[in-house]
């Protein structure tokens, strides 16, 4: 008997907390000879950890959704790197020419990357929190307002443009929490080496932020970066996040082949004819055929409907870096909080809703609750399961507090169910972009950069 599965509009997230998992029936696959980069990832409380909106779709808010990509050849990249985590997963990026290191959430949400734009003195090398500062770059130049992806409602971007008193493309970008990104858009390289840097990318030039960090945007869009830079795979490992206030750790990125690949288990990302588009499906977001959910040895009696888009695009399942939390439509959610009441009930912290989204959440020993809980169990297409040990299935929210990662998705007024980072950590995710796949591998993510 088919659920109801909420509807509103389609948005996206960013954050993360705390636990470790576990892939069975690891795959092996073969490396291939594609250079590869990586970076370390860095793990940033980020002020409200309320998601990001990647796309607004109110008349009166004006839509925001994400850019056409440009196409540019490119050699493959090898690049590595550490990242740091707490909420959102921040890695540091070297962009211009010569390079100017800026810091940029890692975000498999959102299709526009943006950095922060504002002239300064100078510096004798700028550190990694400074905004770019245009003028010190050979590379930069800003798009004028008669170039396509400026005109509004390009096919695949209906992010909001305009031509400001300059003549220049003008964008503006709001976000969940009320917060709102604008400034110019424009093209620029990064700089990862002296050998290798990409083509001008078209990104965001932002003037005007209270954002601390951009964004990367990762989804498959045509204009995210992975597209305009011709990645053919990128991968990150998400390592558990400390107790509230405690220092944020570091894990890894990876632009190109992972040589840890050959252990990871893969699942297709769902694919859409134009004809099957629905009015609540995102197209660009990684659609995973997630089938089921468990919690210790119980397999939760969940309607297929929620976890598949059906008519009008409800239910569609995405995996996104850039949300901290775990979001389910009402059905399902329902069914995990009822499985939870049943277990522990008389634990829950009554009336205790923690930023307006957890209401799953305990006071006392959280391993020993956890222990009582059970694993919580992703399950996928073809066998594949993603394990949240039962000793970390609670996270720390501070204050002596832990919460279940999980929220209702239709407190972000959005119609789908969305996999965060609080799931996915201690593990590699790898989005296989040329074989339309994604992939998971168990890790020690706190190692991943040494």
């Amino acid at each position: 008997m088919a659920a109801l599965c909420n509807s509103i509009l389609l948005l996206l997230c960013f954050f993360t907390a705390s636990l470790p998992f576990s892939i069975q029936k690891p795959t092996k696959t073969p490396l291939d000879n594609s250079l590869s980069l990586s970076f370390p990832l860095t793990s940033i409380p980020h002020p409200n950890p309320k998601p990001l909106l990647s796309s607004l779709s109110s008349s009166t808010a004006q839509p925001v959704k994400r850019p056409p990509t440009t196409a540019t050849s490119s050699p493959p990249y090898n690049y590595r790197s550490a990242f740091k985590y707490s909420m959102a997963l921040v890695v540091s990026l070297p962009i211009g020419t010569p390079p100017q290191t800026q810091q940029m959430v890692l975000d498999t949400g959102s299709q526009l990357s943006w950095i922060q734009c504002n002239k300064k003195a100078p510096p004798k090398k700028p550190p990694p929190t400074t905004s770019f500062d245009p003028s010190l770059s050979s590379s930069f130049s800003v798009l004028p307002c008669n170039h396509p992806i400026c005109k509004p409602r390009v096919p695949d971007f209906t992010l909001p443009t305009s031509c400001d008193q300059n003549r220049l493309c003008h964008y503006s970008y709001f976000y969940a929490d009320g917060t709102l990104a604008e400034g110019n858009l424009v093209r620029e390289k990064f700089t990862f080496s002296s050998t290798q840097s990409t083509p001008p990318l078209i990104l965001g030039c932002a003037t005007d932020t209270s954002d601390a960090q951009g964004i990367l945007g990762m989804n498959l869009g045509r204009l995210s970066f992975a597209n305009q830079a011709k990645i053919s795979k990128f991968s990150y490992c998400t390592p558990l996040r400390p107790n509230h206030g405690g220092a944020p750790p570091s894990g890894g990125f990876y632009l190109g082949q992972n040589p840890n690949s050959r252990t990871f288990q893969y699942v297709n990302i769902l694919t859409f004819s134009e004809s099957q588009r629905m009015p609540n499906f995102d197209p660009r977001a990684f659609t995973l055929p997630l089938v089921g959910l468990r919690l210790g040895a119980i397999k939760l009696n969940i309607s297929a409907e929620c976890f598949r888009p059906n008519a009008g695009g409800v239910g569609q399942t995405m995996i996104d870096s850039g949300s901290e939390y775990t979001y389910l439509v009402e059905e399902t959610y329902d069914k995990v909080r009822g499985e939870v009441v049943r277990l522990v009930g008389p634990k829950l912290k009554k009336g205790y809703v923690y930023e307006g989204v957890l209401d799953m959440c305990f006071d006392g020993d959280a391993v020993l609750i956890g222990r009582q809980i059970g694993d919580l169990v992703f399950e996928y297409e073809k066998g594949v399961e993603v394990v949240v040990d039962k000793e970390r299935v609670l996270g720390d929210v501070g204050g002596g507090v832990h919460c279940l990662g999980i929220g209702r998705s239709d407190s972000l007024a959005i119609p789908g169910n969305i996999i965060g980072n609080v799931h996915q950590q201690n593990m590699w995710v790898e989005y296989d972009l040329a074989n339309r796949r994604v992939g998971f591998g168990r890790a020690d993510c706190s190692r991943s950069v040494q």
